[in-house]
């Protein structure tokens, strides 16, 4: 059974950087799309990030461009979020997520994806 375990989130302050990490177990993920989403609360959970079955292309939303970095290790089956320069508003529960077909295609969009995390909380305090 195909199952993706983010980890890596916490409480930090304005400014810091946190490292999210998606392990996938259960089959391997090297030919898919993956993506980290984020859902605060009383919010939709809206697209982070996003990078192709090879690391090669990326994407992200413009609210974390610049600051978030977005990388994979095939190899350990492993998705990773960088993020620095953290804000209050970066609060949120982070998702990773993984996806068949085009990279190009609907990558922002949540119901796109075929798996999914149980998610982690990041929180920042001002």
């Amino acid at each position: 059974q195909a199952q993706l375990v983010e980890s890596g989130g916490g409480l930090v302050q304005a400014g810091d950087s946190l490292r999210l990490s998606c392990a996938a177990s259960g089959r391997t993920f090297s030919g898919y799309a993956m993506g980290w989403f984020r859902q605060a609360p009383g919010k939709e959970r809206e697209f982070v990030a996003a990078v192709n079955w090879s690391g090669g292309t990326t994407r992200y939303a413009d609210s974390v461009n610049g600051r978030f970095t977005i990388s994979r290790d095939n190899a350990k089956n492993t998705l990773y979020l960088q993020m620095n320069s953290l804000k209050p508003e970066d609060t949120a529960v982070y998702y990773c997520a993984a996806r068949a077909g085009n990279f190009y295609t609907a990558y922002r969009i949540p119901d796109s994806y075929d798996y999914w995390g149980q998610g982690t909380q990041v929180t920042v305090s001002s």
